[in-house]
C-alpha cells in the first residue's frame, strides 16, 4: 500500500509518543520534502518515513491558495504516484485532496484504525492530550470519533 503523509499527522502522533502505529499500521510512509522540513527539521526522521521528491514540481504549484507548501506537495506526491491513502488533518487540503480523488485519514482515523487493530485500548485519552496540546477539532467530529470508538457518552 502506498501512503503519503502530510506533517499534522505524523507531529500529533509524535506528540502522543505514538508515531509508531504509522509504520504498524502501514508499514513504509512516503513524505514530500517540505513536510519532511516541517516536521523533521529538529527531530530524527525514522528509517519507515521516506523524503521522495515530487517528479513533476508545477503539480504543487497549481494547488496554490489556501494551502500550505506541505499541503500541496503532499496531495501533488499522492497523485503522482497514485497512492492508496493519504493522511492529512487540515480541512481544505482534505476537500482538495479528495476532489481529485484521493482517499483521506486524519490523525484521528490513524487513532481508530489503531484501535481497530488493538494496538492501543482507547483513543478518548489520546484525543484530549491532543485537544489540550492545541489540535484543532469539530467537537462533532471529536464526538463521532468516541462514537465509533465506543468511547462516547451513551
Amino acid at each position: 500500500m502506498t501512503v503519503v503523509s502530510n506533517s499534522s499527522p505524523l507531529i500529533a502522533l509524535h506528540h502522543l509518543g505514538q508515531l509508531d502505529l504509522c509504520a504498524t499500521l502501514f508499514g513504509t510512509v512516503l513524505i514530500p520534502p517540505a513536510v519532511s522540513r516541517e516536521t523533521f527539521q529538529t527531530r530524527l526522521q525514522p528509517s519507515w518515513i521516506e523524503e521522495r521528491p515530487l517528479a513533476q514540481p508545477l503539480s504543487a504549484l497549481v494547488l496554490r491558495g489556501r494551502l500550505g507548501a506541505g499541503e500541496r506537495e503532499a496531495i501533488a506526491l499522492a497523485m503522482e504516484l497514485n497512492a492508496q491513502l493519504l493522511l492529512m488533518d487540515d480541512a481544505a487540503g482534505r476537500r482538495t485532496a479528495v476532489s481529485v480523488g484521493l482517499h483521506v485519514v486524519g490523525t484521528f482515523g490513524i487513532l481508530l484504525r489503531a484501535k481497530e487493530r488493538q494496538l492501543i485500548a482507547t483513543v478518548k485519552p489520546l484525543i484530549d492530550r491532543l485537544l489540550a496540546f492545541g489540535f484543532h477539532a469539530d467537537e462533532d467530529l471529536v464526538a463521532e470519533v468516541l462514537r465509533v470508538a465506543g468511547e462516547g457518552a451513551a
